[in-house]
């Protein structure tokens, strides 16, 4: 064996054992963190949330669960997520409400001839990490009385999905203010789309939250995508 092939068997060698102590670092930080519940909300509908429900649901091999689901039962947004993930330990689980219209639960709801109730919104039992994704943004009504900022519970951290468009500044920090007032805590915020350093520090500096990553305009998303945003959102994440 000449002397070139020996180093590069030592190089591969050495590669494939900085990988593994590096996969098996972060598996033993998921596994040291304390489990959290990350609550997922969005400034508005199409912004982004279940990409960053997928993100941090492979971050911290976590569970995932939506609630309720309006419309686009066949594709929705549990199976987008399932799709994305690539680890073998998150489990998605069913939503109390599937309903078949796309529109604002409360509305969907009545087209199928049904109320949605809070307490039949029972969130499922795991020891895992729980990543929940809520529908369209925070005063979205769910029924007469309920909106989906109710479905916050106190032991729930909230996520803000931001994204860039005009008028979004002002959706943010109305949304965050939303929170705010009902002593609800937000980890974090989320920015999507196109970087936009004016929007995003002005929306830091009057929250005074934590950008826990930022998302581009992707061409497209699959496991790979997922997986490598996942590895830059993880440290943060396991940080909140």
């Amino acid at each position: 064996m000449s002397l070139t092939n020996t180093f590069l068997k030592f190089a591969i060698l050495k590669v494939l054992i900085l990988n593994h102590q590096s996969t098996t670092n972060k598996v033993r930080l998921i596994c040291d963190q304390k489990k959290m519940k990350l609550f997922i909300t969005g400034i508005s509908t199409d912004v982004g949330k279940t990409i960053v429900s997928a993100i941090l649901t492979e971050a911290l091999e976590a569970d995932y669960w939506k609630p309720i689901q309006a419309g686009d039962l066949e594709n929705s947004d549990s199976h987008k997520v399932k799709a994305y993930l690539s680890n073998s330990k998150s489990q998605i689980f069913e939503n109390s409400y599937k309903l078949n219209t796309p529109a604002s639960p409360h509305l969907a709801a009545e087209l199928d001839g049904i109320t949605i109730a809070l307490d039949k919104i029972i969130e499922p039992k795991t020891k895992n990490h729980l990543v929940i994704e809520g529908a369209g943004g925070v005063f979205v009504p769910l029924n007469e009385k309920d909106l989906v900022i109710d479905l916050i519970r106190p032991d729930y951290k909230v996520i803000v999905v931001s994204r860039h468009y005009l008028g979004s500044i002002n959706h943010t920090l109305l949304t965050i203010e939303a929170l705010q007032n009902r002593k609800i805590d937000i980890a974090g915020i989320v920015f999507s789309g196109d970087e936009n350093k004016a929007t995003e520090a002005i929306i830091l500096s009057k929250t005074g939250l934590k950008c826990i990553g930022r998302i581009e305009q992707e061409p497209y998303f699959d496991t790979n995508v997922i997986r490598e945003y996942a590895d830059l959102f993880r440290e943060n994440l396991l940080h909140l």
